[in-house]
């Protein structure tokens, strides 16, 4: 929604993200008692993005708390701040500035994709697990979920909470839906969404295929080094009919693969041109009049 003329754009704080209160206040907590949110959809990578961040971390330590829940065992869970620990733990240090709140499994979900949705280049894999943890987290908080395997923008019952979900990441309600359809994929085939080895339109195709035959796909795709989606189309519609085997599929493949017709080639020696053409044409010469001749033969055959 646009703003009104005149008012200020109210830009969401770090603590509004993290949902932090006002009387809330950070302690020091040992890195040894946290462990990683489970089933935490977002990749830690030891990349230049992180390497700037152990090294703002080592000169000015951990700037923004993390959030943390109590795992009830004298533990911690971490719902926020993978990455900065992940960068203290590489500095050497040994305690790390954190919020501790309670929090319920669901409440815990929502922070932890709320946080981290907010990166920029996240995978598609990343955002595919998130939707769905995020999604079902909503489902048992008594939001319409009805999590259906629809497709082509088809509607079905309760699709509130799906378009709840779209409008707060700034997708599509058809995009969340497609994006939780990744989840369906082999990890491998996903790895490939990741690299964009596989298209992702391709792969929420593939998706509704069973996962043998996924590893089939992968194992073409790695062989051939592509897929195109005429040849997913003419699989699931086969599969529509009955079973297929790998070697099936294989043949449903190629015979969607358009095969070149081998270029023809005439030559004619330099002794048979010299019966037809004078000592001074030049082969420009020569091709001009051999195609005009051409040219009647044909005019001839119709």
């Amino acid at each position: 929604m646009k703003n009104r003329s005149g008012e200020k754009i109210k830009l969401t704080s770090i603590d509004e993200l993290l949902g932090v209160v006002n009387e809330e206040s950070a302690m020091e907590i040992e890195i040894n008692r946290i462990h990683a949110f489970k089933d935490h959809p977002f990749k830690v990578l030891d990349d230049e993005k992180m390497a700037d961040l152990v090294e703002s971390v080592k000169t000015y330590g951990v700037l923004t708390p993390v959030l943390l829940r109590s795992d009830g065992e004298n533990g911690y869970e971490m719902i926020s701040g993978h990455r900065r620990m992940h960068a203290a733990v590489i500095a050497g240090l040994e305690t790390i500035p954190a919020i501790v709140r309670e929090l319920s499994d669901d409440d815990a979900v929502i922070a932890m994709v709320d946080a981290n949705i907010q990166r920029e280049e996240l995978l598609p894999s990343e955002k595919a697990f998130a939707y769905r943890m995020k999604l079902n987290a909503m489902k048992h908080q008594g939001y319409r979920t009805d999590i259906t395997s629809g497709q082509n923008g088809q509607k079905s019952k309760g699709v509130v909470s799906r378009d709840i979900l779209a409008e707060q990441v700034g997708e599509s309600t058809r995009n969340v839906q497609r994006y939780i359809r990744l989840t369906e994929l082999i990890p491998e085939l996903l790895d490939m969404v990741d690299v964009k080895k596989l298209n992702f339109t391709i792969a929420v195709d593939i998706s509704y295929i069973d996962k043998e035959m996924q590893k089939w796909i992968y194992e073409y795709i790695r062989d051939t080094g592509f897929i195109k989606p005429m040849q997913i189309t003419a699989l699931r519609k086969q599969l529509e009919q009955g079973s297929v085997n790998q070697g099936f599929m294989i043949s449903i493949f190629n015979s969607c693969i358009a095969v070149k017709a081998p270029e023809r080639k005439v030559v004619l020696s330099g002794k048979k041109l010299t019966k037809y053409f004078p000592e001074d044409y030049s082969e420009t010469d020569m091709e001009k009049v051999i195609e005009a001749l051409l040219e009647q033969w044909k005019r001839e055959q119709k």
